[in-house]
């Protein structure tokens, strides 16, 4: 049986998944559960196979040999119509390649997947000016992606991919090449996204100094708005990390976990990361024109 309750399945399962490329090996029997309302990150090295686990988690690759199963149901065993309904109502995907239409407004964007499939203009307008005002761009609509900064248009991708309020999002280096205080923000976004919206994620980024942000704080909602703050005991992000090496699952716990590990793979993300820890920036509120980083806030 292949189908089973999606409201008791894991969003995502790999069971012994295996790909490769010209027979060099892009994941090697992969196998992992992703919780409903959870946070993976995915992270190792260049070339680990992160990048490949998250086209195979979408549908994009077929997998050597293994199953895959989105919410109960084995993608092998899909037609290409129930994939592109999954991606299109189960499913947002942020990758790492600008993926906006430059002829077309940040309002045109954003609404382009629910003009594609005949949505009401009504219903439109008024999911595409709640998603962008989401991810802080309302009053940009009319703007084209060539007005818009590297941070803006990440954002307004995070934003077309969250239209509709999918239940599982991937999210591939989203915050490759941005500033800190820009990457911040991509990161409360997630946040939100994982404990307002209760959306689970696949996380792939090499970042791993973002590790301790995205396990350490949690959103919450307070009076009109919504709050990214530091998480109590009583307030755990449901997040775990996925270490890759060669195409191999070689760690899966806890970002505590990952921080006292004593593996190779691990020594040597921690060897090449020249992230100053110190002067990491945190927003209670990224929107706030008065921001100002952590150390002057406390």
């Amino acid at each position: 049986m292949t189908d089973t309750n999606p409201n008791e399945s894991p969003a995502i399962e790999f069971r012994n998944v295996s790909l490769s490329f010209d027979d060099k090996p892009a994941l090697v029997n992969a196998s992992f559960q992703l919780s409903r309302g959870e946070m993976i990150v995915i992270t190792g090295v260049s070339g680990s196979g992160k990048s490949a686990l998250l086209h195979l988690a979408a549908g994009l690759l077929k997998p050597d040999s293994g199953q895959i199963f989105v919410e109960g149901r084995e993608v092998e065993l899909l037609d290409e119509p129930d994939l592109l309904a999954i991606r299109s109502n189960k499913m947002g995907i942020v990758f790492q390649e600008d993926s906006l239409f430059t002829g077309m407004t940040v309002y045109e964007n954003a609404a382009y997947r629910l003009e594609e499939h005949g949505w009401p203009e009504d219903q439109i307008d008024k999911i595409v000016r709640e998603a962008l005002k989401y991810v802080g761009l309302d009053g940009e609509e009319e703007k084209f992606p060539e007005e818009l900064s590297g941070g803006m248009k990440r954002r307004l991708e995070i934003a077309r991919a969250l239209i509709g309020w999918p239940s599982i999002m991937l999210y591939d280096e989203p915050t490759m090449g941005l500033d800190p205080v820009v990457a911040v923000q991509v990161l409360d976004l997630l946040i939100r996204a994982r404990d307002i919206n209760k959306i689970s994620s696949l996380y792939v980024t090499k970042k791993i100094h973002e590790l301790p942000y995205l396990a350490s704080y949690y959103a919450s909602e307070a009076g009109d708005g919504i709050l990214v703050k530091e998480a109590t005991p009583d307030h755990l992000p449901r997040t775990k990390v996925i270490v890759l090496e060669q195409g191999r699952i070689v760690f899966a716990g806890s970002v505590d976990e990952f921080q006292d590990s004593d593996l190779p793979a691990i020594k040597q993300m921690i060897a090449l990361d020249q992230h100053n820890h110190e002067s990491g920036p945190y927003f209670p509120d990224p929107w706030d024109k008065k921001r100002r980083p952590k150390e002057e806030i406390l």
